[in-house]
């Protein structure tokens, strides 16, 4: 039984969740230093006990005229003062005198020496135990080195009972353990040999037999691990041993290749639910062995999986912190490439694993390292983040994600990363609730009322259906699909989130590199903010694109955002966006070439908001303008760029009425076209033409020739004139990126080198259209600078 009481209980598994490891530390160390102190107050005890029976034995009684010479020094310093207080001896009688000294020889009452012939209290000390009287024996101060006493056997005498004790020097504590050391360095100088030295070839085959039998033993746990994870669940904690390893030839291989494999073994093992701690009651009750069995797996898979996440955390750390073990096995160049192997598999466990234990913890440690200087490290974060977005069907991953990086921003003061932002593009809100529709008009499934069933079905009928209905309600609540409300919830809580870090960038740091990433996000979820704030949302983009203190591409997204908010629930409000209209039409001429030809596909999405879906709310005036400004600006970018504008332009004149006017030369009403007029409504469009297209017809790209002709003859969408469907069905964004020129790639392929003869009639072609471009009578201006040159 004392056995069984003094084994202790290994901690539980909801023990080791809420004790961090350096807490565990702690109290080892605690319990450490208490057994040294209880060994050490034991110690000296016995020593004492040891120290009274030694001074039982030696100790010889001392007469006053002894005690008086050992204190002849300190009586000569006051001698004066005594003299005068002291009683003389002449004054005595001599029978007085006589009896002093008699009393002096039989002094025990005064020095209570237990040897003295005759004590005072002779019959009192016979009835006194052995111990009682070494505790009468007075302590003195030791001014001798501890000796151990060894007991031996006493003896026995008319007197009582005689220890013997056997005398033996002893050394201090301080003294034994510098002694020890001193041996043990002794003992290891004398065992270290000389190591042979070793050429580079041999060091290199070493190194490599090391390896390889690391590898075999990596490769031999997790194979056991995976063949049997029931019961082999002890083995990732030898797997997990091996991150430390402290063979500096292969140390750093050998911890990436563990990490890796550990990650891997979690990903295989790991249950598709999330484990939680038992109660105090669940672990009272008896269970199967099985169960059991199964509750003790889950218990060591939860601790070693924690146990790995803080591994990595601190290798992370570690780097971070430009740190470096006690051992410097590892340099610190090596730690990035530890640090980048820990990043990627937290990132794997991040997208693989979003339903097991301390999900959450992972997310805490990704989202800061998106706005690492490390640009792979950063790169890793925001892809992992991604993947998480789009697979996250219900919504919990991105709720947690969307709140650590809210508070990141807050955190350091809105200086983050652009791109920190942009992960909130990559959400799946607007696919859900696009999703949600279709669960709304899907019937549901009804189960039989009690007066139907009395009604339609016997009495053993209607045992059997309600035993049918209890098993698919089960059924249903096992698939665990949730409902559209929740969803609607965690929805709505994570778009209340993104909002408010976007307002408050638009309130405190309108001139932060973040603008363009809340402009951006602005433009895709607008449709989804609440219709009382559109009034002030629509001033601000206003006076942000009416500051000039924008570049071309954040004044496009003001714009993209602000019909996004119109086209949606705004279409309730009175509200005239001309302004927005025309500072589009007044910056179409920024797009060439250069660098802006990839704000083109930015363009294209306004122009689709802006006029096709809302049809109704533009004049033909405007709608003539744009169309004539596009076709000028298809003249001077890119091919790609080229057909999206000229895929927007049909839409224009398949959707509005007499936009074939520009197709004849004739004018329509009074005024001259005022291509200089920033102003779409009074430019007098109606009265030009479009005589680009004709330019646009013998464009190099063959996609663009295709358009051209298909406008000129007013794009029909049948007939001899009409498109291809490949390109009548496809978007102006779309066509935009299938033809783009990013890749340095041509599309369609260049066909084979063309004849010289050839070559030089396309030449030839190409200068007299580029006079002709010169010769128009919309420009003037040009037309003389040419003639003059």
């Amino acid at each position: 039984t004392k056995a069984i009481k003094n084994t202790k209980r290994v901690p539980s598994f909801r023990k080791l969740l809420r004790t961090s490891k350096i807490k565990l530390d702690n109290k080892l160390k605690n319990k450490q230093y208490k057994q040294q102190s209880a060994a050490k107050k034991y110690r000296k005890e016995q020593k004492k006990l040891r120290e009274a029976v030694r001074d039982a034995i030696s100790r010889k009684p001392f007469p006053l005229e002894e005690c008086k010479k050992k204190q002849v020094g300190k009586c000569l310093l006051r001698e004066e003062d005594e003299e005068e207080d002291a009683l003389p001896l002449d004054m005595m009688d001599e029978d007085d005198l006589k009896l002093m000294e008699d009393l002096a020889q039989k002094a025990s009452f005064l020095t209570r020496d237990l040897s003295s012939n005759e004590p005072v209290h002779v019959k009192k000390r016979k009835c006194e135990s052995v111990i009682d009287k070494y505790e009468k024996v007075p302590r003195r101060v030791q001014t001798e080195p501890e000796k151990e006493v060894i007991h031996l056997l006493p003896i026995k005498d008319k007197g009582g009972i005689i220890p013997q004790t056997m005398e033996k020097p002893v050394l201090n504590v301080a003294q034994d353990e510098e002694e020890d050391t001193e041996e043990m360095e002794e003992e290891e100088d004398f065992n270290e040999e000389p190591l042979p030295v070793l050429t580079p070839e041999e060091m290199a085959a070493q190194r490599r037999q090391k390896l390889q039998e690391r590898k075999m033993h990596i490769a031999a746990l997790a194979s056991a691990i995976l063949s049997e994870p029931d019961n082999n669940i002890k083995k990732l904690k030898e797997l997990r041993a091996m991150l430390t390893e402290q063979d500096p030839n292969v140390a750093v291989i050998v911890r990436k290749l563990v990490m890796v494999s550990l990650m891997e073994v979690f990903k295989d093992i790991v249950p598709s639910y999330k484990i939680r701690p038992l109660t105090e009651a669940e672990k009272a009750t008896k269970v199967k062995k099985e169960t059991q069995k199964l509750r003790e797996f889950e218990e060591g898979l939860v601790s070693q999986y924690k146990f790995y996440l803080e591994n990595l955390e601190q290798t992370i750390k570690d780097w971070k912190q430009r740190k470096l073990k006690k051992s410097n096995v590892i340099s610190l160049k090596a730690y990035k490439g530890l640090a980048e192997i820990a990043v990627k598999c937290l990132c794997e466990l991040l997208v693989a694993l979003p339903h097991f234990n301390f999900h959450n913890n992972i997310i805490v440690l990704i989202v800061p390292l998106m706005n690492d200087a490390s640009k792979m490290i950063s790169e890793l974060c925001f892809e992992a983040v991604k993947k998480l977005f789009k697979q996250d069907k219900l919504g919990y991953a991105s709720l947690g994600v969307v709140k650590v990086i809210s508070g990141l921003v807050r955190g350091r003061n809105y200086d983050v990363r652009p791109e920190v932002l942009k992960v909130f593009l990559h959400l799946r809100i607007k696919e859900v609730e696009l999703q949600k529709d279709s669960e709304d008009i899907a019937p549901k499934k009804k189960f039989m009322t009690y007066k139907e069933k009395r009604k339609n079905l016997s009495r053993m009928q209607r045992k059997w259906k309600k035993a049918e209905e209890k098993l698919e309600r089960e059924l249903l609540e096992a698939e665990a699909s949730e409902s559209k409300e929740k969803k609607l919830k965690l929805h709505t809580e994570t778009l209340n989130i993104v909002f408010v870090t976007y307002f408050r960038i638009l309130k405190k740091a309108q001139k932060s590199p973040l603008l363009p990433a809340v402009l951006e996000g602005l433009a895709k979820f607008a449709h989804l903010i609440n219709v009382e704030f559109f009034d002030d949302l629509l001033i601000v983009l206003h006076s942000l694109i009416a500051s000039g203190g924008l570049s071309y591409r954040e004044s496009l997204h003001c714009i993209l955002s602000a019909f996004h908010i119109l086209s949606g629930q705004g279409d309730v409000l009175n509200i005239d966006p001309m302004k927005f209209y025309t500072h589009l039409y007044k910056t179409l001429f920024s797009l060439h070439a250069g660098g802006t030809n990839g704000d083109t596909e930015i363009v294209l999405q306004c122009l689709d908001v802006m006029f096709a879906k809302r049809r109704k709310q533009v004049s033909q005036q405007r709608a003539l303008a744009f169309l004539k400004r596009l076709s000028t600006l298809a003249l001077h970018v890119l091919p790609n760029s080229s057909v999206g504008i000229l895929a927007t332009n049909r839409v224009l004149m398949q959707t509005f009425p007499k936009m074939d006017l520009l197709l004849d030369n004739e004018s329509q009403g009074s005024g001259v076209y005022l291509p200089e007029l920033d102003e779409p409504e009074h430019c007098n469009a109606q009265n030009t033409t479009l005589w680009e297209l004709h330019l646009l017809q013998r464009h190099y790209h063959p996609t663009v020739q295709k358009f051209a002709a298909h406008l000129i003859v007013g794009a029909p969408t049948e007939g001899s004139g009409a498109l291809s469907l490949d390109l009548s069905q496809r978007p102006a964004t779309e066509l935009f990126e299938a033809y783009s020129m990013r890749g340095m790639t041509f599309n369609p392929p260049v066909a084979s080198v063309t004849p010289r003869r050839k070559v030089l009639s396309h030449l030839s072609w190409f200068s007299a259209d580029f006079l002709s471009l010169f010769c128009n009578d919309e420009l003037m201006f040009v037309q003389k600078a040419v003639v003059k040159s």
